[in-house]
């Protein structure tokens, strides 16, 4: 009981419940769940969610809300047909083009939200549909199909035997990991969403500091552009929609604090494998997009809630097994074994 107790308590309970929970309920709701075909569609899907998130936590953990990620997808996979199908560029040119594009495009969420002294919330929701809207304006609102033929291995490639989407997903959340935790610039994130008074006080710049983490997010949602742009072999101004809902899901079950200065980017992988199951037993389940952006937002309530009530839950157990007869005597006799053994022998 003790031992379920502390492990309540711990940070990583929240986003490992939430996604426990959910394969449990689909597995047992959902006969081809579990088939081999649809497990591999779902770790391939929970890549494009999970890169976009690393964004979105950096954000929240600055203290700040990017809307934008969605919009941004769109315009990249449009931006990058134009470039390789259009203009003829060597598709490695033109998705290092989208790249910059990308830090681009963070680099004028950051700027407006730190310098320009305007709400992230604000920005990021005008950006969302500026971005959407250039996105139309660039294709005039049609698709462009077939952009290249090797854009398809950049998706459903494999090395190994295993898919390319999971090394992509996992070294960069290995370098968010790295870059969060053993940074100055990594460390003065957490600060700045902590105490900005505080941090600013400390002589950590904090406008640089947000304005590098919207950049990362804007470089990251670009990834994830060039992941569906490769996924689709297309690109299309209506890519990328409710991205940012589920990225700022995935870090909110997470476990970051909206309020900033606390989170751990690898549990948003948890959360975004969260994210991802629900999304795909709704859709195995032909559930209609209504009552899956309601399922979505429930979720996060129940995962929020989970997260914060856990070390109440915890202490709760704690009290209930000093209660129980049993557990109290198991308790007791191992404290005094314990004891034996730390006393000296003579």
């Amino acid at each position: 009981m003790n031992s379920v107790a502390k492990g309540l308590r711990s940070t990583v309970a929240g986003p490992v419940a939430s996604l426990l929970l959910a394969v449990v309920i689909i597995s047992l709701t959902t006969n081809r769940f579990l088939d081999p075909g649809n497990v591999k569609n779902l770790a391939l899907e929970v890549a494009v969610v999970a890169i976009i998130a690393i964004g979105s936590t950096l954000v929240i953990l600055t203290g700040g809300i990017d809307l934008s990620p969605g919009s941004n997808v769109a315009l990249t996979t449009c931006m990058l047909a134009i470039l390789v199908k259009n203009e003829g560029l060597p598709l490695s040119v033109g998705m290092l083009l989208i790249l910059v594009l990308g830090a681009g495009l963070g680099f004028i969420n950051g700027l407006l939200s730190t310098y320009g002294r305007l709400p992230s919330f604000i920005v990021t929701l005008a950006t969302l549909s500026v971005y959407r809207g250039l996105a139309f304006l660039v294709t005039n609102g049609s698709p462009i199909f077939s952009v290249s033929p090797d854009l398809n291995t950049v998706f459903y490639g494999s090395l190994f035997g295993v898919p390319l989407p999971f090394f992509y997903v996992l070294i960069l959340y290995t370098l968010a990991a790295v870059f969060l935790r053993h940074t100055i610039t990594g460390r003065a994130i957490y600060a700045v969403g902590g105490n900005e008074s505080a941090a600013r006080l400390s002589g950590i710049r904090v406008h640089r500091t947000r304005l590098i983490a919207f950049v990362v997010a804007g470089v990251v949602a670009s990834i994830g552009g060039l992941l569906t742009a490769a996924q689709l072999d297309s690109g299309s101004p209506n890519y990328g929609q409710g991205l940012e809902l589920s990225a700022i899901a995935a870090a909110v079950i997470g476990g970051a604090s909206l309020a900033g200065g606390y989170g751990n980017v690898v549990f948003t992988l948890f959360g975004a494998m969260t994210v991802a199951v629900v999304q795909n037993g709704l859709d195995l389940k032909a559930v209609p997009t209504a009552y899956q952006e309601i399922t979505l937002g429930v979720i996060i309530v129940l995962a929020v809630a989970l997260d914060m009530w856990r070390a109440d839950i915890g202490r709760g157990i704690a009290r209930v097994s000093h209660l129980l007869p049993f557990t109290g005597r198991a308790e007791q006799s191992a404290r005094q074994a314990e004891q034996m053994e730390t006393q000296p022998k003579r």
